[in-house]
Order: C-alpha cells, then sequence, then structure tokens
C-alpha cells in the first residue's frame, strides 16, 4: 500500500525533475499559459485564480485556469503529459502527492514526473458538525459516537483529497464507528452537511468557515499544531481531546518534469513577489488562506516531509486503503 510512498522518500525512484532540462526554442513566456486546477468552487481553485491573476499581471500573457473535477489523478495526469515548456502548469491540493499512499497503481511520480514551482498557500481543517448534533467538543463528539457506534455519519471527498484524509485519520485515531460517507468532491460532501444528509465533516477552514460564522455549522477544533488565525477560537484537536491530529490542505504550483530551469525560476519569481504582496496576503486571509511563497527545493522539502508525515500517521492508525 505505502510502497510507491516509500519508494519516493528514500529516493529509490527519483529522477529529479531539472536533472535533464528540455531546451526552449524560445523566450518564455511566448503564448497563453494554462493551469490545470482542481473541480471549480473550491479552495484550490479560488487560490489557482488570485494566482493566475498575479502570473498575467507580471509575464504578460493571458493566464488561463482549466478546472477539471474528480479525482485529483485528472489534472496531474494531463500536466505530467504536457510539454514541458512552462506553458501548461499544475496547481493542486497536497491530495496530488498523498493520493499513492491510499490508492495503487496511480499514473504518475508525483516526484519524478513534475518540476516543482512554489507552494502558495495553506489551510488546516476543521473538524464540524450540523448544529443538530447536540455536541459541543470534540469530547462530547466522541462520547456521542461510542455511545451509539455507526449512527454517526462524517461527509468524506474523493479518494486522497483532504476530506477523505481528515475523516479517515479521525476515525481510526479516535478508535470511534463513525460512518463514513462518500461524495464526488469537497463542494458536495459540505453542502449534505450543511443541509443535515450527513451528521459531521473534517474539512479546510477555507471551505467550512462562512458556514461556521453564518450558525449552518458547529466547529469544534482546528487540526492544526497551534491556533489558527483562519479558525479564530476554536481549540486545536490536541488540546480538544485528539493528540497527533494535524491535517490540512497545502496547494501548490507545478510544470511538468523537465521544464527549463530558467523558465522555473522565473515562474517561481512571479509567484513569490505576488503572493507576498500585502494585497494578496489580504485577499487570500480573507478567503481562508494563508499565503505561503517557497523556492521550489523548499517545496520538494514539504512533499517529502507531509508524506513520511501522513504515511507514519496512516501506519499508527492502521487506515486501510481503499
Amino acid at each position: 500500500m505505502l510502497v510507491l510512498a516509500l519508494m519516493m522518500l528514500t529516493g529509490a525512484r527519483v529522477a529529479s525533475a531539472q536533472s535533464t532540462p528540455a531546451v526552449s526554442g524560445s523566450a518564455f513566456p511566448n503564448k497563453p499559459i494554462l493551469i490545470v486546477a482542481p473541480e471549480a468552487g473550491g479552495g484550490a481553485d479560488l487560490a489557482a485564480r488570485i494566482v493566475a491573476q498575479g502570473l498575467m499581471g507580471s509575464l504578460g500573457q493571458p493566464v488561463l485556469v482549466d478546472n477539471r473535477g474528480g479525482s485529483a489523478i485528472i489534472p496531474a495526469e494531463i500536466v505530467a503529459k504536457a510539454a514541458p515548456d512552462g506553458h501548461t502548469l499544475l496547481f493542486s491540493a497536497n491530495a496530488q502527492w498523498l493520493l499513492p499512499l491510499f490508492q495503487e497503481n496511480v499514473p504518475y511520480d508525483p516526484i519524478r514526473d513534475y518540476a516543482p514551482i512554489s507552494l502558495t498557500t495553506t489551510s488546516p481543517a476543521v473538524i464540524a458538525v450540523h448544529p443538530s448534533l447536540p455536541v459541543k467538543s470534540v469530547k462530547e463528539l466522541i462520547a456521542l459516537a461510542r455511545a451509539r457506534p455507526g449512527e454517526i455519519n462524517c461527509a468524506s471527498g474523493t479518494v486522497g483529497a483532504t476530506g477523505y484524509i481528515s475523516s479517515e485519520l479521525f476515525r481510526a485515531m479516535t478508535g470511534v464507528n463513525i460512518a463514513a460517507i462518500p461524495y464526488k468532491g469537497a463542494g458536495p460532501a459540505l453542502n449534505a452537511t450543511v443541509g443535515g444528509q450527513v451528521d459531521m465533516i473534517v474539512i479546510t477552514a477555507t471551505s467550512v468557515m462562512p458556514h461556521v460564522k453564518q450558525g449552518r455549522l458547529r466547529a469544534l477544533a482546528v487540526a492544526s499544531a497551534r491556533p489558527s488565525i483562519l479558525a479564530p477560537g476554536l481549540p486545536t484537536a490536541a488540546a480538544a481531546g485528539v493528540p497527533g491530529f494535524e491535517t490540512g490542505t497545502m496547494h501548490a504550483l507545478f510544470a511538468p518534469a523537465r521544464t527549463p530551469e530558467t523558465t522555473i525560476a522565473r515562474l517561481n519569481q512571479e509567484a513569490v513577489r505576488f503572493l507576498n504582496r500585502s494585497d494578496t496576503k489580504d485577499r487570500l486571509s480573507n478567503a481562508g488562506l494563508e499565503m505561503v511563497g517557497s523556492s521550489p527545493s523548499d517545496l520538494l522539502s514539504a512533499i517529502r516531509s507531509e508524506t513520511t508525515r501522513i504515511a507514519d500517521m496512516i501506519r499508527k492508525a492502521a487506515v486501510t486503503a481503499r
């Protein structure tokens, strides 16, 4: 189950994405840039569109966002097979590199097939329930689930996505019998919870906090190492009774492997410059996202580090791949 990820971490399959750069025939960019992103309406889509606007302003070419719904495999595979000239990019959440932990035969290698550009944004997961569920804390939720095994249900998104990972880990790490209700994406899962068809959800602050502020959902804790400004007033999951439960979404920008290093450097420079603008930070914060601009090497380190951490959590929690 974890073979691909572990091989990736040990370097057995790593062939540096920048080791054999393609030859660039002309100056970059010389035509519109396409950013392939996950489904429309989610946090990744919002962040992708904000980044696209920033790149368009600095690169002097149209930058279009192409949303591809369903599994994280779809946009990742499109970009892995695209021409390595910097004109087709991938904007992904961490589902792209965590999916091999949960699903066999993923048709791409998270490291070998991409040239990292930059981390862009993060958003921690929040444990939230429908107001009709008679709990006001994580401890009360766990106690109720133990008293009513299998009766409480939790909305879950596509395999490998943040909602899927978060709900699987929560059920396993707390040892409670909560039924997983799968949906084709974070949006439908959230809508079902807001509508009362599902009791609870573990989803990013980006998605859930607007509903919490309007009273449509009740937030119990944030799954971050420390309290988050994106979920003000919420205790961490550890403080709420689930030590070690840290999960959420990281968004990042990639090009196909063998994209010229000069092109990667230009894209990184413009993306990080835009992300560090005060108005960009404010815009992202208002949308429930925390800005993170990084070097390509820091993004690669983050991928390896998070994959190791989640794989370790999976082993400890005995979560079985589906």
